[in-house]
């Protein structure tokens, strides 16, 4: 009979359980959407007991559908949405506040306050981070201070914190596991990157007890085992990982320099820069990207705000395409872009610029410009913004960038990839299996029970659908790059 891993990939709109053959390929998917609330403008929560309900109908789903047991599933991974919070009485199973979503800015105003009392240096040199409502200590310290009796019950030691995986693990292995991996611990701003730690100092300006912290174990480890009563059975969970950090390793960067980019509605580019953090001077953040037995590996990451949206603007916003797949074909449709630059500064711009208040502009335009124009520079602005992240971290780490590994829905798109590797003159890689992410948890699961014994037999598993060369010389590449440039900062600061 044959054996399968399965990976719960815990989104911020659905969860999916999804099983992989020995292999490593996708035998069966099962996925949930959920719920989001909006209680107030910019702040965002959803149901704990909702993402639990969801990820085990889909895991039960998942198996059904492939007529298999928890006999035939050797192990489980677990990935997640970083950052969001959740906060529970230990003794009751029950969140005593909805969770609060990555993308919650309820707690910007404090982020701020911190940043005049001069924290910045304090904590970036600690956790790697910016200072920001994104991270969970700031969303911890709220739910202590608003929810009645919070904060009294946390200092009776009987509540509990996680982000989304630690969550699930603790319900599905009935309250006997409490414990996150090195990579989601480093954006809890919290925990200590140089120490591997949570770090006192931290837990005491944020008023946080220990008590409520979670262990912190490697990311490929048996953390313990499912209930015999969740899904027939007990099972395995020997893996765990933030979404971008289990990307980066389904993509197998396992060497210092790797580089992935995800494209979602933004962009995420991640470098393993080996086992020693790197501190950035360039606008991007310092984070583990994994640990496994007694070694970390961490990573510079660079966050592109608007990626896939670009692509929705031109179908929802402006109504020249009828769905996203029309960019590729639109965008061959001229040879080039007439002089014609987008800049999609929507919610201003992210690493490495950092301008909250930069707005998107279109430039040169012409009466020769139509909208295969517009599109086609669309697409590019993509690619553009990718190379500046991508310059930032090479410029930080010193390191040469052999090539870029690319998954998420715009990698699908061959113009924009080949555009990418011509604009950073290095291969781009796109995997034949773009579930990247579930596959990065799978592997850690696998490695953390012994299936694979090293990360140099989970390369072998690794399949290459296409690769990307550029296509353009280094001059006309400069030219281009100059005029991006010029445009980026007409962007700026876009408040008259």
């Amino acid at each position: 009979m044959e054996k399968y891993i399965m990976s719960f990939d815990l989104g911020t709109t659905s969860n999916r359980a999804i099983i992989f053959n020995k292999d490593m390929e996708i035998v069966s998917i099962a996925r949930r959407e959920l719920n989001q609330y909006f209680p107030k403008p910019a702040w965002v929560e959803q149901d704990a007991k909702e993402i639990w309900s969801t990820i085990l109908g889909c895991a039960i789903e998942a198996m059904s559908k492939i007529n298999i047991s928890h006999k035939d599933i050797l192990c489980i991974g677990m990935t997640n949405q970083r950052e969001t919070t959740v906060v529970w009485d230990k003794r009751t199973g029950e969140p005593v506040f909805n969770a609060i979503v990555w993308q919650c800015r309820r707690t910007a105003d404090y982020c701020d306050f911190l940043k005049s009392e001069g924290y910045v240096n304090m904590i970036r040199e600690k956790t790697g981070l910016v200072i920001d409502a994104y991270f969970s200590a700031t969303k911890i310290k709220w739910i202590l201070d608003n929810v009645d009796g919070a904060k009294q019950t946390a200092e009776e030691g009987n509540l509990l914190f996680g982000t989304v995986e630690t969550w699930i693990m603790w319900k599905i292995s009935n309250g006997k596991v409490h414990v996150t991996d090195y990579s989601n611990a480093s954006r809890t701003m919290l925990f200590n990157i140089n120490t591997l730690k949570w770090d006192e100092e931290l837990l005491e300006l944020f008023d946080i007890p220990k008590s409520m912290l979670p262990e912190v174990e490697p990311s490929a480890y048996v953390y313990g085992k499912t209930d015999a009563d969740y899904m027939g059975g007990e099972i395995v969970i020997s893996g765990a990982a933030g979404d971008q950090q289990s990307s980066l390793f389904g993509q197998t960067c396992f060497d210092t320099g790797d580089c992935k980019n995800t494209y979602g509605t933004g962009a995420f580019l991640l470098m393993n820069t080996g086992e020693k953090p790197i501190f950035s001077k360039n606008g991007l953040v310092t984070t583990i990207a994994w640990g496994i037995g007694d070694k970390v590996n961490y990573a510079l990451e660079g966050s592109i705000f608007v990626a896939g949206s670009s692509v929705q603007w031109l179908r929802d916003g402006l109504r020249i395409i009828d769905s996203s797949e029309d960019t590729e074909y639109m965008a061959t449709k001229v040879k080039d872009c007439n002089g014609c630059i987008v800049v999609p500064a929507f919610s201003g711009l992210g690493a490495p610029y950092w301008d909250q208040n930069a707005r998107g502009v279109i430039l040169g335009i012409t009466g020769g410009v139509n909208k295969y124009h517009i599109i086609r520079a669309t697409l590019e602005s993509v690619a553009y913004l990718s190379y500046d992240v991508l310059n930032a971290m090479k410029e930080d780490s010193k390191l040469p960038i052999k090539s870029l590994k690319v998954d998420g829905g715009m990698s699908k798109n061959n113009f924009l990839m080949q555009f990418q590797s011509d604009i950073t003159g290095v291969e781009v890689n796109r995997p034949k299996c773009v579930e990247t992410t579930a596959m990065g948890a799978a592997f850690l699961a696998g490695l953390g029970i012994g299936i694979w014994k090293s990360t140099e037999e989970i390369k072998h598993a690794y399949k290459i659908d296409r690769t990307f060369k550029a296509e353009i010389e280094e001059g006309e590449r400069n030219e281009k790059l100059s005029r991006w440039h010029k445009a980026v900062k007409r962007s700026f600061d876009f408040d008259f």
